[in-house]
């Protein structure tokens, strides 16, 4: 397969009349001085690095106060009681709109962090790796890129306290999660780009045995954990190892490369320079954080400190590429009350698109991300003939895409070299979607 673009932008900046060969999936050519009938504009497409996509269901469903006021904690309950209703075909159904609403927003990929296993109640499904093995269902179906993530969950809290209620759908024994994960692998071999990794859940979620090995679980697969969200997590952690969440990881988990940070919102200023000193990807999901009232990552400090990030989409509650980072920026804008906070020599949309794709990349073990010789072909289209891209090229174009922009911008996508966005529509939403209405209206009828 053959792209002709009248502009991409290449890892060392933008090019004119490029063709783009691809086999197997990968990108096998990039050449300039190139024309023919193509596209105006075309880009690497990030990997949406932190998703649990069954929450997509609960989208607006939370959002009413609760006795005092709501918070994370609060909504966690309520997420809780929703684990109630859910089947395995639900699951299925949920998380292929998911991945549809995803790949039209531009995200090639996702790294599902995955911790729904079991049946309500808790115990084993025959197949261990049932819930795991609908996720790949989902993928397989859609042909979104997919790094899975099963979650490792064995405690209450740090103090080591037993599961209870909807928690008990994700904890298991080291046992159970070796045989899980070996049933994850035999799932995902079927799709050529498909990456498999492990996640201990947080440090409150897992034994300090657990995440004494955990790098070692997967050996050479990414690793990802929540890290400092809330403040709460913070007094328990520090409460009980006498050191705050990123401070004990820095201190005592072989973090690098392999290691995404989800959220990391509640850090001092050493532990924002130690941890973007490891080399882990932070994983920041500025809708969910704003929903959630999680706080704000320290943007200027990270980067400050040659820290990499990517973004999420976490919750679910909205699914939107473009949103995700500009909320990213003007939360950093509103916390320091100044503009253009992410930028450097490039423009802010330019630097904010070049992060999401090189440590989505990264996060998913999915190559080094971008346009180039030997990566997957992840890439996205826009649609340059609308009314609020006309006109604009270079970084100007991404600028305005991510803060002047709106839905429908991406016409086509392209994940692993797998055509799956066409004038802006998903190739199969018509039979996923409905398929998630008739989930949906079951789904509500029991709650």
């Amino acid at each position: 397969m053959i792209l002709f673009a009248e502009n991409a932008l290449l890892p060392d900046g933008w090019a004119k009349d490029v063709r783009i060969r691809i086999d197997g999936g990968r990108i096998v050519e990039v050449s300039t001085g190139f024309s023919g009938p193509g596209h105006g504009v075309i880009l690497p497409a990030p990997v949406n690095l932190h998703s649990h996509t069954f929450q997509r269901a609960m989208a607006g469903l939370t959002e009413a106060r609760t006795a005092g006021q709501d918070s994370f904690w609060t909504w966690r309950a309520l997420m809780y009681r929703f684990l109630d209703h859910l089947t395995p075909d639900d699951v299925e159904a949920i998380a292929a709109q998911a991945m549809v609403e995803m790949a039209e927003a531009g995200f090639s990929a996702v790294c599902e962090f995955h911790y729904l296993h079991h049946p309500v109640g808790g115990g084993t499904y025959a197949d261990l790796a049932e819930m795991s093995g609908r996720i790949v269902a989902a993928a397989s179906a859609t042909g979104f890129g997919l790094t899975h993530l099963p979650v490792i969950y064995e405690q209450g809290g740090v103090d080591g306290r037993a599961l209870q209620g909807g928690q008990l759908r994700f904890g298991s024994t080291p046992g159970v999660y070796a045989a899980l994960l070996d049933g994850a692998e035999r799932a995902l071999s079927g799709m050529p780009d498909a990456v498999l990794g492990v996640a201990p859940h947080s440090l409150r979620a897992v034994s300090r045995e657990t995440l004494d090995r955990a790098g070692a679980i997967c050996p050479g697969g990414p690793v990802h954990i929540h890290i400092a969200e809330q403040m709460a997590e913070v007094a328990e952690v520090q409460t009980a190892w006498g050191a705050r969440p990123v401070e004990w990881a820095v201190a005592n988990l072989p973090l690098d490369g392999r290691w995404c940070m989800i959220h990391a919102t509640q850090m001092t200023p050493q532990e924002v320079a130690a941890l973007a000193g490891t080399g882990a990807v932070a994983g920041l999901c500025p809708i969910t954080e704003a929903n959630l009232g999680d706080g704000i990552f320290d943007g200027p400090g990270w980067l400050a400190s040659g820290g990499q990030f990517g973004v999420g989409t976490d919750s679910n509650v909205r699914i939107a590429l473009a949103e995700e980072l500009r909320l990213l920026e003007y939360s950093q804008r509103l916390n320091t009350r100044a503009r253009a906070v992410i930028a450097d020599a490039r423009s802010t949309g330019r630097r904010l698109w070049d992060a999401a794709v090189t440590g989505g990349a990264q996060a998913a073990g999915r190559g080094a991300g971008g346009i180039r010789v030997g990566d997957w072909a992840d890439l996205v289209v826009l649609d340059t003939k609308d009314v609020r891209l006309e006109g604009l090229q270079g970084d100007q174009l991404l600028d305005a895409f991510l803060f002047a922009g709106q839905d429908g911008l991406v016409t086509d996508l392209w994940s692993a070299g797998r055509h799956i966005v066409r004038d802006g529509r998903h190739i199969a939403r018509d039979r996923v979607e409905a398929r998630f209405r008739t989930t949906m209206r079951s789904l509500r009828a029991t709650l």
